[in-house]
């Protein structure tokens, strides 16, 4: 004896709709595994992914009142499908996309840094070169230097500057805030200086790498 699950046209739709959006969660699955394992190309991985989004989308709409929560319909069903929850409702595009973007706003950011230490090593040596020379003035332009070098993540973290930079802190706080540096200290000081900014623009990458 055949049980029929749905009682008019309506409901039979209602079902198919559910069994699509079931294989849709499936489907993106697998796509995230085969591209994690480097099974398929970036672009046959993009093309899949943005077709799966697309159908999830008009899908889930269509499903609105009746799976108002796609994350209980993948509890309630047992789907074990971390990756498709992740792609399909948390992020909405493919990974590929993503990491475009990510890195391009490490590009920006990361070149906004540099612009910042490349002034911050300019404003040290200048300051030198115009005699400001006390500690309260040497201290927060040089600490101004050393953080900016930190927070570029191309750096390694035994940079010639970071060690320089640090040196001459640790230093100029065992001072007190009125002292001045010696005319030796001020040269020894500029010269730092001015081989962490060759070092620093040595080891910036060119435009074709």
């Amino acid at each position: 004896m055949e049980v029929k699950l749905w009682n008019d046209k309506r409901e039979r739709e209602m079902y198919d709709n559910l069994a699509e959006l079931f294989a849709i969660i499936k489907a993106t699955e697998k796509l995230e595994k085969a591209y994690v394992r480097d099974i398929i190309s970036g672009a046959e991985y993009e093309t899949e992914c943005q077709k799966l989004i697309a159908q999830f989308k008009t899908l889930s709409s269509t499903l609105r009142d009746t799976v108002p929560n796609i994350e209980r319909f993948h509890d309630t069903y047992k789907m074990d499908c971390p990756a498709a929850l992740n792609r399909l409702v948390t992020s909405g595009v493919p990974a590929t996309v993503e990491h475009r973007a990510a890195a391009a706003v490490s590009s920006v950011s990361s070149a906004a840094v540099v612009a910042e230490c490349v002034q911050n090593f300019i404003t040290a040596m200048d300051s030198l070169k115009l005699n400001m020379i006390a500690v309260d003035q040497v201290h927060p332009v040089l600490s101004d230097l050393s953080s900016s070098l930190n927070k570029l993540s191309i750096l390694p973290v035994d940079f010639e500057g970071k060690t320089k930079m640090r040196e001459w802190l640790s230093r100029l706080s065992k001072m007190g805030a009125a002292d001045e540096l010696t005319e030796q200290q001020a040269r020894q000081l500029h010269f730092d200086l001015e081989s962490s900014y060759n070092s620093f623009m040595a080891s910036l990458p060119t435009g074709g790498s």
